[in-house]
């Protein structure tokens, strides 16, 4: 997978520092100043990982995420001034993978940015044919199931049904581990520990917001494999007489 960075901003001093900071850790790296090129740029140098500023003239930084969001294979950082929490959930609610809020040091923009490159590129790893599929499977605790929900931790991909579900990084990684451990519950600080490993911008309301993606993604038929248990957190559910629990 190309390490591919784009930094949109609409302030060139701070585009310009982190376009740099990323060159020097030897990613390829682009720059944009506002929604309306970045759109233009995704399509054409084809980033991996976008840092992307909310206020911004023409476009804002929500616009792009919405544009985005039902393209696989691209993390998102938001970056903005605000910090007030309803800003940070919009964010997360439009597919961000992560929200940095300025100032901030350029060495944690690098940090986050490695760290969500990495889970990008076990996300987007080559999927087995079906001689490798068999004799993956076969490995113990490689194939995680649950009714109609079948997760290759190896090959980070899941299938419902048969249909290969388009999941984030950070929305494969709660999956997964939901469901390897059927009917117990998490509670929503021990899955942000797990799933999260840095300070999180939204707390732990962004694994409600995970939460929910998830049960939109597994639609209503099979939402309810994943459960809510009121007070507490989450768990995995099997299905009861074909039907979800």
């Amino acid at each position: 997978m190309s390490r591919k960075v784009l930094v949109v901003d609409d302030e060139p001093g701070i585009r310009s520092a982190i376009a740099y900071a990323l060159k020097r850790e030897g990613y390829e790296t682009e720059t944009a100043s506002d929604g309306e090129e970045a759109l233009s740029k995704v399509d054409s140098f084809g980033p991996s990982v976008l840092v992307l500023d909310v206020m911004m003239p023409k476009m804002d930084g929500y616009e792009v995420c919405r544009r985005l969001e039902n393209r696989s294979g691209i993390g998102i950082i938001l970056l903005t001034v605000k910090n007030d929490i309803i800003d940070k959930i919009v964010g997360l609610e439009l597919g961000a993978d992560d929200y940095m809020t300025k100032p901030f040091e350029i060495r944690e923009v690098l940090a986050r940015v490695k760290a969500l490159m990495r889970r990008i590129e076990k996300s987007t790893a080559s999927a087995p044919d079906a001689g490798e599929r068999a004799a993956d499977e076969a490995e113990a605790g490689d194939l995680v199931e649950l009714g109609p929900l079948r997760i290759r931790i190896s090959h980070r991909s899941a299938e419902l049904a048969g249909e290969v579900l388009e999941l984030t990084p950070k929305e494969f990684d709660l999956l997964t581990l939901l469901v390897s451990r059927p009917a117990r519950v998490f509670t929503r600080d021990d899955l942000l520990d797990r799933v999260w490993s840095m300070d999180y911008a939204g707390g732990t309301r962004t694994v409600d917001i995970h939460v929910q993606r998830l049960r939109k993604k597994l639609g209503e038929e099979h939402q309810a494999l994943l459960q809510t248990v009121y007070g507490v957190g989450y768990k995995a559910s099997a299905p009861i007489g074909g039907a979800p629990a």
